[in-house]
């Protein structure tokens, strides 16, 4: 057995990383459908694994040191992302979707328990199979998935996994006929462009001007040197650091949580106290650029490491539950649609909350471009749903995910 220390699992997942985008490339259905390159690639060698497990044979031992450091690393990032003031500039209307996004965070976990308890099966099976994986994508699943096998269900990692893949999948399916319907039943027409003050930029790059903050003082060229990227990893750094202390007190109030929640609460006091006084001048797109980079590898090294043979026997179930949350996330859509105003845009945001209600925010945005390929612009879409799915969302639904976890424990 070849035993693979630190550095070693490190630099394998690296190249499974990019043999996972090397396959979405050559395998169009992957792309379609948005599946993450780390999903892509990690799967494949824990398919391999499974193989190997039928002979009884054990091939390579990874080591997984770094695996949730890398995590809360990720995490962190969606803390500092979690500004107040970028909530006010996105107005009402991301407030409501906000709003509505989260309540329906709660439906998808109080439907999942819902229907496990029939199959006689724990309730946080129900939570893994609600947002934990449906609203929270692959990330939240694995981050999430050791703490509720510790809290008594069997095999949760590799269940969660599952269950993203196929929201994932479920998402990217319906999110386009959803918004089409919802076009032509009602007759809509494009909406003019007038909802942000800057109609001729794409909307992402709205979204990233929203996103930057003031620069930090000093001179352009230093703000373009390392020295940039090395004060934006040491106050990451600095958030897990004192975010340890914040989950052990936790911890000691009795309560179960995944290892990241006390830093994603420090990452947003910091981020929105430089929000007012600009000391830190932190600059949000390097921050969300290392938080990638730590997803991707972390995603790699979880997924690895699956042990894919503890699905046995949760198939059905698991099948009931995720078809359930199907149809709820495609009613909600048209809630979204008649909350967003009842027209071509809310048709649009419609789509999109189909695609990261069920899977991942690069859904969502394959689902409103499908739309908006045929039947127009809607930057007032593209500005509300990435904000909310991207950094919002994330946000709050650990939150929620945690109070069930407590509940059900």
């Amino acid at each position: 057995m070849l035993k693979l220390d630190l550095v070693q699992t490190v630099a394998l997942a690296g190249l499974v990383l990019f043999l996972g985008y090397g396959l979405r490339r050559w395998i169009k259905p992957l792309d379609r459908f948005n599946i993450p390159a780390p999903v892509i690639g990690g799967l494949l060698i824990s398919l391999v694994m499974l193989v190997f497990h039928h002979y009884q044979v054990t091939p390579v031992q990874f080591d997984t040191t770094l695996r949730d450091p890398l995590m809360i690393a990720f995490f962190t990032t969606i803390g500092f992302a979690a500004s107040l003031s970028l909530l006010k500039v996105g107005g009402p209307q991301v407030l409501l979707f906000f709003l509505m996004a989260t309540g329906m965070v709660i439906a998808q976990n109080i439907l999942g328990i819902v229907l496990a308890l029939p199959f006689g099966l724990n309730p946080l099976l129900g939570v893994i199979c609600g947002s934990v994986t449906q609203t929270g994508g692959p990330a939240t699943a694995l981050a999430f998935g050791p703490v509720f096998e510790q809290a008594g269900v069997s095999a949760a990692t590799t269940a969660a996994v599952a269950a993203a893949i196929f929201g994932i999948i479920s998402g990217g399916l319906i999110g386009g006929p959803v918004g089409t319907f919802l076009i032509e039943k009602n007759r809509l027409k494009k909406a003019r462009v007038r909802e942000v003050a800057a109609p001729e930029m794409e909307a992402e790059e709205v979204v990233e001007e929203l996103l930057s903050k003031k620069p930090a003082r000093g001179t352009v060229d230093e703000e373009r040197s390392s020295f940039v990227l090395l004060k934006s990893v040491v106050i990451i750094l600095v958030a897990m650091w004192a975010g340890s202390w914040v989950s052990q007190w936790f911890a000691s109030l009795g309560l179960t949580l995944p290892a990241y929640i006390g830093a994603m609460f420090v990452a947003a006091i910091i981020r929105n106290f430089d929000d007012l006084t600009g000391w830190l001048g932190l600059d949000q797109k390097i921050i969300d650029d290392i938080g990638h980079v730590a997803l991707n590898l972390f995603l790699v090294i979880a997924l690895m490491t699956l042990k894919l043979w503890e699905l046995a026997g949760l198939f059905l179930p698991m099948l009931v539950i995720l078809l359930a949350q199907v149809v709820l996330v495609a009613l909600a859509a048209t809630v979204v649609f008649r909350l967003m105003g009842k027209d071509y845009e809310a048709a649009v945001m419609s789509a999109g909350y189909c695609g990261f209600a069920l899977g991942t925010t690069a859904n969502a945005m394959a689902n409103m471009k499908a739309i908006v390929e045929r039947y127009g612009r809607a930057p007032r879409a593209f500005l509300v749903v990435p904000m909310v799915g991207a950094f919002f969302i994330d946000f709050t639904n650990a939150l929620i995910i945690t109070v069930f976890l407590n509940l059900f424990k």
